[in-house]
């Protein structure tokens, strides 16, 4: 039994001697930092069944609670709230008791298992900064629920098909001159962006020239002829026209070859993946038998749609007129593939913006009335979009900020920064390197890792690389100094068992034991958010104890010893946890 557990049965147990009542449930929070206390018992709702002074209700407890538990040693009320204070002798014992901090905090054993669906591009363009927030949040919430005991496969769907791919192909094929990434230089990824760009180009052009012929915009947009053109390929592609197809696969293969480099170099990883091109034929399969079940209806003009007034929503479409599939129809294909693939999945999380909210509560509905229960299992990880200060990002306009660009001007930034501070004049010009990305790479993941998932996020990559303050390396600073303390003091440690602790030692063992608890909430809330933060709690409560606390320079050997072990204890915390965020931590810097 933790000793919460035996708190708040030794609460319910004082309740029941001195007020002959019983209590159903005991609330405990954290106790506020301007009061002394370990752990705050909130007397308030305790008044549904005591009458009386709160205050006096709380002294009556405390005095309880210091007679018969051991580690309590004192407390203090403050109005409604009584504050306890632990022995120092329980502190140490919980330190003793864990022999391995490289592995604490992770659990194993549970029957849960997910699949976390991220990244999902498209194959008409390069990954970009609002991509690098879907991935890094897919990632790290796969890697949070496998450390709270989960089972997570890590997936994409690669949406390989549809009008947009067909744009970049029109666009090749009019002006690419037989362009390939090994003749341009470009990255697959970049040069099919390039052509989708100039779709784009091409097509306002043409709309600006209908309407000078007396077309309305709406109109003109409709009957531009690169549209038609596009349409018309779609078409084709769906009909399995061996150039179309042929065109299809060579260009995406360019992309794929792009977007791998891309996650290598953000340290990302997949266990499966799955593509449109083969699922939205299993979803059409799907909706002509949803059809058939009166779960879809067709109009007259042959599109078919799903009609969900009756649940507050609108009329989806889910087939277009002419037979092809919109977006919908893949996603329902793909979820029924899914749990076809891997039958132990008890969710799917989908990392998507919240620009997609009313998309997937349609699919989650329409899943539910298609019969499959476990689409009650189903959660849409929505997020903010990420900003930069110049303004919304604009794939088609070219305004967006490249993904590689981005991890290589985030390199730089920490070269900068780096050599200003002057303390890696000793490493190679390759250990340099390495180090530049690994901290340009973290400042970027923290940055947009440390912000709930919901929230919008302004992206400053300046301020992301800033040693001081919540950062990403600011905390590895502080992994790769204490790495300088363990490597200077590692011969000295011998087992000690201090009988009274600095407070600084008290208050991060104190941080130390909520790191199991904050990987359970971090993975039920969905949330790295709460993992970056509680880092930056950790980190904060390690500098002030090794600005406060000599550790090398200790007065007695048992203290020098076991400072040196709650320092690598601290360490290995970090580690932990920056890798649940996909973040590497520096032995030097």
């Amino acid at each position: 039994m933790n000793l919460q557990n035996t708190l708040s049965e030794k609460v319910k147990q004082a309740i029941s001697q001195l007020y002959n009542t019983s209590l159903e449930s005991v609330e405990f929070q954290s106790t506020r930092k301007e009061f002394e206390g370990d752990i705050t018992v909130v007397v308030f709702p305790m008044l549904r069944v005591v009458k009386g002074n709160p205050v006096q209700i709380g002294e009556a407890i405390g005095e309880y609670l210091v007679a018969n538990v051991d580690v309590v040693i004192r407390f203090n009320v403050v109005k409604g709230f009584l504050n306890l204070v632990f022995s120092d002798t329980y502190f140490v014992d919980f330190f003793n008791s864990v022999s391995d901090f490289s592995n604490f905090g992770k659990q194993t054993g549970t029957n849960e298992t997910y699949m976390v669906e991220y990244s999902s591009p498209n194959t008409n363009k390069p990954l970009h900064l609002g991509h690098v927030r879907n991935i890094l949040l897919g990632y790290s919430v796969a890697e949070i629920l496998k450390a709270s005991g989960k089972k997570a496969y890590k997936t994409q769907i690669i949406n390989d098909r549809g009008i947009h791919i067909c744009k970049s192909m029109l666009a090749w094929e009019k002006f690419g001159n037989g362009e390939t990434p090994e003749l341009s230089g470009l990255k697959g990824d970049k040069l099919v962006g390039n052509y989708y760009v100039k779709f784009d180009q091409e097509y306002k052009k043409e709309v600006l020239q209908l309407m000078a012929e007396g077309l309305t915009e709406s109109e003109a947009k409709i009957k531009a002829t690169s549209l038609v053109k596009a349409q018309e390929m779609l078409r084709k592609w769906e009909a399995g026209n061996k150039d179309v197809v042929s065109l299809w696969k060579m260009m995406n293969d360019w992309v794929y070859d792009g977007f791998n480099k891309t996650y290598q170099s953000i340290g990302v990883d997949f266990d499966t993946l799955y593509y449109e091109s083969n699922t939205y034929l299993l979803g059409k399969e799907v909706i002509k038998e949803g059809l058939q079940k009166e779960v879809f209806f067709q109009k007259k003009d042959g599109s078919i749609w799903c009609d969900l007034t009756e649940d507050g929503l609108d009329e989806k479409i889910v087939q277009r007129r002419d037979g092809t599939a919109v977006y919908m129809t893949q996603d329902i294909g793909t979820a029924i593939q899914r749990v076809k693939d891997y039958q132990d999945i008890t969710g799917m999380i989908y990392t998507v913006g919240n620009e997609q909210d009313y998309h997937f509560k349609v699919l989650f509905l329409i899943l539910k009335k298609l019969g499959y229960q476990w689409a009650d299992h189903l959660y849409h990880l929505s997020y903010g979009m990420v900003d930069l200060p110049s303004g919304k990002m604009k794939s088609r306009e070219g305004t967006v900020v490249d993904a590689d660009d981005l991890i290589s001007d985030m390199a730089k930034t920490a070269k900068k920064i780096s050599e200003e501070l002057g303390k890696i004049d000793d490493f190679t010009e390759k250990e340099k390197e390495h180090l530049y990305h690994t901290i340009g790479l973290g400042a970027l993941k923290y940055y947009i890792l440390k912000v709930d998932p919901k929230k919008r996020i302004l992206f400053n990559p300046e301020e992301s690389v800033d040693f001081q303050g919540n950062t990403g390396p600011f905390i590895q600073y502080t992994y790769a100094r204490i790495q300088s303390i363990l490597r200077k003091g590692e011969l000295s440690v011998k087992s000690s068992n201090l009988e009274v602790l600095h407070p600084k030692e008290k208050e991060l063992i104190k941080q130390l034991q909520l790191f199991p608890e904050t990987i359970q909430q971090a993975a039920a809330q969905y949330s790295p958010a709460l993992i970056a933060n509680y880092t930056y709690e950790l980190v904060k409560s390690f500098n002030s104890f090794y600005q406060n606390v000599s550790i090398l320079g200790a007065d007695f050997e048992e203290e020098k010893s076991f400072r040196i072990k709650l320092s690598r204890a601290v360490s290995d915390v970090i580690k932990t946890a920056f890798g649940l965020l996909g973040i590497d931590v520096p032995e030097r810097m």
